[in-house]
């Protein structure tokens, strides 16, 4: 979700027991220790061997939703039940736990959830979960391989190569943009309340 461009990607994954040994053998872990090139290689293992759900959320949407009442743990705990509703109310899967990597307290998670359709409860929250849990860590993986694959028709649109991140090249190529395209497209291709559209837009 820090990314200046590119979208909010969330996803499920049901790991059953049966599943565990193959899936070691792929030496999963936390995706934020892994290269994309290694994610890019990876995942279609991992996505071919188990039951999975995922969201994509536009920066086009993101920016239709977001507000001072919708920030963004409420749009990741939105997506996070939509994706876990699906696994645990439509496939009648067998299960032991469901677990969240805590980006919010419980309390304010389900809070934020107090008016969602199918609300999934019971839910176990762990922090740094994609260390712990081979299905967690499943899904970083997965959002990523798919947050990467969106980022590569990005650049085949725009024909150029967009930086990763909300740092200064981003900002560089923002304005680039801009002046090809014209500023509305930031609304389209990017998180618009991000400080990256002031300074993208401020000598333009």
């Amino acid at each position: 979700t820090g990314d200046y461009f590119g979208p909010i990607v969330t996803t499920s994954t049901y790991v059953n027991k049966k599943d565990i040994p193959y899936l070691e053998s792929l030496n999963i872990r936390d995706s934020k220790k892994m290269t994309d090139e290694q994610i890019l290689e990876i995942t279609p293992a991992i996505i071919s061997h188990i039951k999975y759900k995922s969201i994509i959320l536009t920066n086009k949407e993101y920016n239709k939703k977001y507000s001072t009442s919708i920030n963004m743990n409420k749009i990741k705990a939105i997506l996070h039940n939509k994706v876990l509703s699906n696994i645990v109310n439509n496939s009648k899967l067998k299960f032991d736990y469901i677990i969240v990597d805590e980006f919010a307290k419980e309390k304010n998670y389900y809070n934020y959830l107090k008016d969602a359709p199918a609300l999934v409860k019971n839910i176990t929250f762990l922090t740094k979960a994609e260390d712990k849990n081979l299905s967690v860590a499943c899904a970083s993986i997965i959002s990523r391989y798919i947050f990467l694959k969106e980022y590569e028709k990005l650049n085949k649109k725009l024909n150029l190569i967009v930086p990763k991140g909300a740092g200064s090249a981003v900002d560089a190529v923002g304005k680039r943009i801009v002046k090809q395209y014209g500023k509305d497209i930031l609304k389209d291709i990017a998180k618009y309340n991000f400080k990256n559209t002031i300074r993208i837009l401020e000598d333009i």
